[in-house]
């Protein structure tokens, strides 16, 4: 039950976007075409898990075991962004074209400050190995969720009759305060 809690609280009460203000730039960037919101969405599922599971780990097994915790944030940034290199290398060899559909994608992953702020959520929270995948993997589906449904609202109001004033970022703003505001309807099942 407890899984369960986080995962839906992860995804719809505790959104990393919606509610969290992290990882607003690949939100507002990447959000113009539902297509390049969806392989954003995969490609933060596969490194937020990956980073969150190496970062939890060097945690608990290197900076807090050696005292170092205070190089937490330094140690984390260098981790992620090796481990984007490299799962870059990896998918250029192995899956040339998983490679060229979240090629794009990758290197803006590095400068996602949700990858980092999970990173150091799953620590705070003081969760353990399981929870803490878990809550990678829901915090992942919540940012992709958010960022589809964001997307398909942008395309729809490319075709709306909206006022020039309004066009481009200030209606998206607004509507990215729309969908915050659905989302907090959330808050009163977990």
């Amino acid at each position: 039950m407890e899984y369960a809690i986080i995962f839906i609280a992860a995804i719809f009460v505790n959104n990393i976007v919606l509610s969290q203000f992290l990882g607003i730039c690949p939100f507002l960037g990447v959000s113009k075409k539902i297509d390049t919101a969806l392989g954003m969405g995969m490609a933060v599922t596969f490194v937020l898990t990956i980073s969150t599971i190496v970062t939890f780990l060097l945690q608990k097994y290197l900076l807090d075991a050696f005292g170092l915790g205070y190089l937490q944030t330094i140690v984390f940034i260098l981790i992620i962004a090796a481990l984007v290199q490299m799962v870059e290398i990896i998918l250029k060899k192995v899956s040339p074209t998983l490679y060229q559909a979240l090629g794009v994608f990758l290197p803006l992953i590095t400068t996602n400050c949700a990858i980092l702020g999970v990173a150091i959520l799953v620590i705070q929270k003081e969760y353990n190995l399981a929870q803490s995948i878990v809550f990678a993997i829901a915090t992942a589906i919540g940012f992709a969720l958010a960022l589809i449904i964001f997307a398909g609202i942008r395309e729809q109001l490319e075709r709306s009759n909206v006022p020039a004033a309004m066009k481009g970022v200030p209606i998206a703003l607004i509507t990215a305060g729309l969908l915050a505001m659905a989302f907090m309807g959330f808050s009163g099942i977990v």
